[in-house]
């Protein structure tokens, strides 16, 4: 069990969705760093070393023990056309048990937003959330204001589920978020998407 978490590897459509690499840190860094002002109204506030090759470095550390410990599936979205790096999605606070759950987020690279790509990302972990993983449920929440995020997300049959009030510092602040979740076999049907 442990060597196949370690190798984990999802394939899409257009996507190789993989653990970072240290060889990712050039171009991780560049994207980072061009999209930053796509990016921060959006996720919480970057430290003062988050661009460097040792805050880096921990991250691969950090997605490497995560995955073997089964904590956590943290992948970064390649185009396998041409091995581009465009963003990461990362399957968080996987809890076992009674629950069989864990928490999505995801973010792409200012160049390649609104192509579909996130979509096919999102798609392809739930999926393997479900039957890999044999999660039940997998949750996710976003800014209110943040329409394509939550587009994609009721796209990718997310629904609505309510307002975490302070949920999380975006930006140097606690924003309240929606809540979305995913079910395996879910029977609910449509939902309205309610506004906060």
């Amino acid at each position: 069990m442990l060597l196949a978490r370690r190798k984990t590897r999802i394939e899409t459509e257009r996507l190789t969705l993989r653990p970072p690499q240290q060889g990712d840190f050039r171009a991780w860094t560049r994207l980072r760093e061009d999209s930053r002002e796509f990016l921060t109204p959006w996720e919480p506030a970057w430290a003062p070393d988050h661009l460097s090759r040792k805050a880096f470095t921990n991250r691969v550390y950090w997605a490497n023990r995560a995955i073997t410990q089964g904590t956590a599936v943290p992948v970064f979205l390649i185009r396998r056309q041409d091995e581009t790096l465009l963003g990461a999605i990362t399957l968080d606070n996987i809890r076992r048990g009674p629950a069989q759950a864990g928490t999505m987020g995801y973010w792409i690279g200012a160049p390649h937003a609104r192509q579909g790509y996130m979509r096919e990302a999102i798609l392809a972990m739930v999926h393997h959330a479900f039957t890999t993983l044999d999660l039940s449920r997998i949750e996710s929440a976003c800014l209110p204001e943040n329409q394509p995020s939550r587009g994609v997300l009721e796209k990718c049959g997310f629904k609505y589920e309510g307002v975490a009030q302070s949920y999380l510092q975006i930006n140097g602040r606690w924003r309240n978020h929606v809540l979305y979740a995913n079910l395996r076999g879910d029977r609910r049907g449509k939902t309205g998407t309610g506004t906060a």
